[in-house]
């Protein structure tokens, strides 16, 4: 009886420590938390910030939406994508050396030379399931809160195709036409992002492992193309899609 209770007292000790509270995850999330920007050596401000980023393994690859880093460059003011690590007034700044992206799911992987604290991405071909309990941390509204890290919290609300056919063709644009041809889930959230948070990591609160990536104008242009005004939900591209990037070969 008394190695019963030893045992039964280990297996509660174990899902006590699975289960840490958001708080201390969000120490262990912060550090891989990066910003994307624009840097322009004659501009003021000399970078101007784009969206958020994550760091994944093996600490020099950073993860981000493909919109973050679409604009074209002014080449003729030395215009450059950079990574900035770091937070308030201690940023460092990197220069982003090899680029990968995947269109069809708005992503984009970018190497930067120095590593940095990765997270862990949940690899499962499975999707998390409607209703678990959800936090991602980003820069909202980066150019004016600066580089402070903020966190929100919700649950996946729903798992909902990309694209949804609209009453009307003419309602259809030529990028919600290609994803109905070859549609796939997201994660709706019962949780708000802010313009800046686009490329922020979507994870489990009690372990930090990443199950997506916060994505605001991809999957808004495709699935909200017959509202007149978009709506104030949030979704967020499955984490499979970002893995199944990483492990392609170019």
């Amino acid at each position: 009886m008394r190695i019963f209770f030893i045992i039964l007292f280990l297996l509660q000790a174990g899902a006590l420590k699975a289960q840490q509270p958001l708080s201390t995850t969000i120490q262990q999330v912060k550090p891989a938390i990066v910003a994307i920007g624009i840097h322009n050596p004659t501009g003021s401000p000399r970078t101007r910030l784009v969206g958020t980023g994550f760091v994944v393994p093996p600490g020099n690859q950073i993860v981000t939406n493909y919109h973050v880093i679409a604009s074209p460059l002014d080449t003729n003011r030395q215009e450059e994508y950079v990574v900035l690590s770091g937070q308030g007034n201690q940023i460092v700044q990197h220069k982003v050396l090899q680029q990968r992206s995947a269109l069809a799911y708005d992503l984009a992987v970018l190497t930067i030379q120095q590593r940095l604290p990765a997270l862990t991405l949940l690899s499962t071909p499975e999707l998390v399931a409607e209703g678990t309990d959800i936090a991602f941390t980003g820069f909202p509204i980066t150019q004016v809160l600066g580089l402070h890290p903020a966190t929100h919290r919700g649950i996946i609300a729903a798992q909902t195709p990309v694209a949804i056919p609209a009453d009307n063709s003419a309602n259809l644009h030529a990028a919600a036409i290609r994803r109905l041809g070859a549609p796939y889930l997201v994660y709706q959230l019962d949780a708000t992002a802010y313009p800046g948070n686009s490329g922020s990591p979507l994870y489990l609160p009690h372990s930090g492992q990443v199950i997506g990536v916060i994505n605001q104008v991809h999957v808004k242009s495709t699935r909200e193309a017959v509202l007149s005004d978009p709506s104030g939900i949030t979704y967020a591209i499955p984490v499979q899609h970002l893995l199944a990037l990483l492990s392609r070969t170019e």
